[in-house]
């Protein structure tokens, strides 16, 4: 068995750009020799992939699966929009989504899991190497209920289950599950367009509630209020905030005349039981990237040789 050295590791990472890992794995598969050890990534799809790691991705898709009472949301993003009509990508995705359903949410053990032969980080590598763009699963969340539904919407959909915006929502009620899940696709539609920060009140943070209760406050002290004056209408003023920040204290987007706590108590009767929500995941594509501001004029015409 050849004697792989850290000074080998470090040479071929050096000459592909590929993973530290990868590199041993390359060498002991190869038995040490450095070129086949190189062939061995660029065949893997490994060597081109990490040229391509240092670029922005903030496009891609989301992508949502729902299996029974359990759905995953995903986020794997590429660095164009072109990318996620790739009929591969879409793929790709969908794979993913299916793999976070039975492996979890934690991204290093989904990569880490296997898809079919290989893993999930082998197979966005191989993406990579074949459409020519970085990619990277980015985040994943889930929601499950014990009796009830989940809910499901993706917006701007580019096929079944995938899009730039994708919400689940968890309704645990002993009710008609296919009421449920029709209720919840609407409930998500709303989530996707109104962006709560919470279920309720509870669910905020206490820096935000805090943050908004200064900001009011500030605000009436500059005005000249007396501190008891003051204090009341920051209260009234929170409860403002609420309707705008917590899922069941807003206009119902589908019918603004009603809350949806409202909408709620009101499908009950139509479902067959007690609605309760218990949580809700929006996934936004490339939200809290800082993207790469690019002058595209520019980029054509160096691309043109008219630098």
């Amino acid at each position: 068995m050849a004697n792989i050295t850290a000074q080998m590791v470090k040479e071929l990472r050096e000459s592909t750009g590929a993973g530290m890992m990868d590199c041993k794995t390359a060498l002991t598969e190869t038995k040490g020799d450095m070129q086949a050890a190189q062939d061995w990534l660029r065949k893997k799809g490994l060597s081109k992939a990490a040229k391509k790691s240092g670029r922005i991705a903030a496009e891609g898709l989301i992508g949502i699966q729902v299996q029974g009472t359990k759905g995953v949301v995903v986020e794997v993003n590429s660095e164009t929009d072109f990318v996620g009509r790739n009929d591969l990508f879409q793929g790709l995705v969908k794979m993913i989504a299916g793999v976070a359903l039975s492996t979890g949410t934690d991204v290093d053990k989904i990569n880490a899991a296997k898809a079919g032969s290989i893993t999930v980080a082998e197979s966005i590598a191989d993406t990579i190497a074949k459409i020519g763009e970085n990619m990277t699963l980015r985040r994943a969340a889930a929601l499950s209920v014990t009796k009830g539904a989940i809910g499901a919407y993706v917006h701007s959909s580019v096929s079944d289950g995938l899009g730039k915006i994708g919400v689940i929502v968890a309704l645990e009620s002993p009710g008609k599950a296919d009421e449920l899940k029709a209720l919840g696709r609407l409930v998500a539609m709303h989530i996707a367009a109104s962006n709560p920060q919470a279920v309720d009140s509870t669910g905020l943070d206490p820096a935000v509630v805090a943050r908004e209760k200064g900001v009011l406050a500030d605000k009436f002290k500059a005005q000249g209020k007396p501190a008891n004056v003051i204090e009341k209408i920051v209260e009234s003023g929170l409860k403002t905030f609420y309707k705008e920040a917590c899922l069941l204290e807003q206009a119902y987007v589908h019918d603004p005349s009603k809350s949806v706590t409202q909408v709620l108590k009101e499908a009950e009767a139509n479902v067959g039981g007690a609605i309760k929500i218990t949580g809700f995941v929006r996934y936004g594509l490339g939200e809290g990237i800082e993207k790469k501001e690019t002058d595209f004029a520019a980029e054509v015409a160096a691309a043109a040789g008219q630098s």
